[in-house]
């Protein structure tokens, strides 16, 4: 039985308690930490975690009995709180984005290898059906080499979002959609087609006034034979995601669709398409085993079952690294109006978020700020960035 806290008990930190108490025979939750312990008093009375004790940081860094934490709170602590968590001697499951900084990763990773504790970072969209299906589809080989993705990570937020207090800084939440929201695409991307070798973007701020940080942007990955899309927006009505990919043989997409076409003698697309490749996708997608968890719950299993056995997790540090990096590129890239090629170096000072912190343009000056907001978080589209 593994005992369980977590630090941060914001709206995020509810899909963390709720997964870990699917798994009872598993796993309890011993602690809830908060800046305002209020905060976590109310999460423990609304989850009916009576054996769970609200602490300060540093009691829980004290505390023995706690095996893994789930750092909830906003992405500028996410490298301090880890790294004393780590040495203090407790595996790690840290929300999305890992760090701001690829230093900040590095500092992350570095801990986790000096105190041989273990590191996750949430991706839980890899734990879905229908996006399984896609990476199952692409490794299967039946769309032939791929020239094309587009990614669309379309989400809409009103003005009100950037009221919360950490939000809508460089500083303080580390970008805009870009980072916060496309996290989750860029993830599946590497997960499914690996690094690229480049990255070239534009992005602005449309019109969320209460915010330093982009609402949108575009950016090209271009790997060695196939170049892929990203926009990262919250300023797209219907909030319709996509995950496309484009294929020699054929297309596969999320939400589902299959496309195959089949030449004429002279180059262009016959009637009907190869109708036997279609079926052959098909088939592969629905002989697909369903996971018995999805989403955080599926992530966390996996991260339960890593301690427990001892194995690496699905989603581990380097993982949320790589993810950083892209975004990072995309940042630079936009900023320098350059193409800017991978890996990114430790000696440039977009590595340490110095050049970011310094360059980055200021859109609009934040002056409405509140700790919490009202209202249920809404979700419209998919995948889900849970903010």
């Amino acid at each position: 039985m593994l005992n369980v806290a977590v630090v941060g008990t914001g709206s995020i930190s509810v899909a963390h308690l709720a997964g870990y108490l699917m798994f009872p025979d598993r796993c309890r939750v011993v602690a809830l930490c908060d800046d305002v312990p209020e905060r976590a008093s109310a999460k423990r009375e609304q989850l009916g975690l009576a054996d769970a004790d609200v602490v300060s940081f540093d009691e829980l860094l004290a505390r023995g009995d706690v095996d893994l934490v789930s750092v909830c709170t906003p992405p500028s602590t996410h490298a301090s709180l880890t790294v004393d968590l780590l040495r203090a001697g407790k595996d790690v499951v840290v929300e999305k984005p890992m760090a701001p900084s690829l230093a900040e990763c590095d500092a992350m990773l570095e801990a986790e290898r000096a105190s041989g504790r273990m590191l996750s970072v949430v991706a839980q969209n890899r734990f879905r059906d229908d996006l399984a299906v896609l990476k199952e589809t692409i490794d299967s080989g039946l769309l032939g080499p791929v020239a094309h993705v587009r990614v669309d990570s379309a989400w809409w937020r009103g003005l009100p979002y950037y009221d919360l207090a950490w939000r809508g800084t460089w500083e303080s939440e580390g970008g805009g959609p870009t980072l916060n929201h496309a996290i989750h695409h860029i993830d599946l991307l590497l997960w499914m087609l690996g690094m690229p070798n480049s990255v070239s973007a534009v992005m602005t701020n449309a019109w969320h006034d209460n915010s330093e940080v982009e609402d949108v942007s575009v950016a090209l990955l271009e790997y060695e034979r196939t170049i892929a899309s990203l926009t990262a927006s919250v300023v797209h009505h219907g909030e319709e995601q996509a995950f496309v990919v484009q294929g020699r043989d054929a297309s596969v997409a999320q939400p589902w669709a299959v496309r195959a076409e089949s030449a004429q003698p002279n180059g262009f697309p016959a009637a009907g398409g190869d109708v036997s490749l279609v079926e052959r996708i098909q088939a592969l997608a629905a002989g697909h085993e369903a996971l018995e968890h999805e989403g955080h719950p599926g992530q966390l299993r996996d991260v339960l079952t890593a301690l427990e056995t001892g194995r690496r997790p699905a989603v581990d540090g380097e993982d949320g690294r790589r993810t950083v990096e892209v975004v990072t590129a995309i940042y630079q890239a936009a900023i320098e109006r350059r193409t800017v090629d991978l890996p990114i170096p430790a000696d440039s000072p977009w590595y340490s978020g110095e050049a970011l912190l310094a360059r980055a343009p200021r859109y609009f000056t934040k002056a409405r700020s509140v700790v919490e907001l009202e209202g249920s978080i809404t979700l419209g589209g998919s995948p889900d960035p849970t903010a």
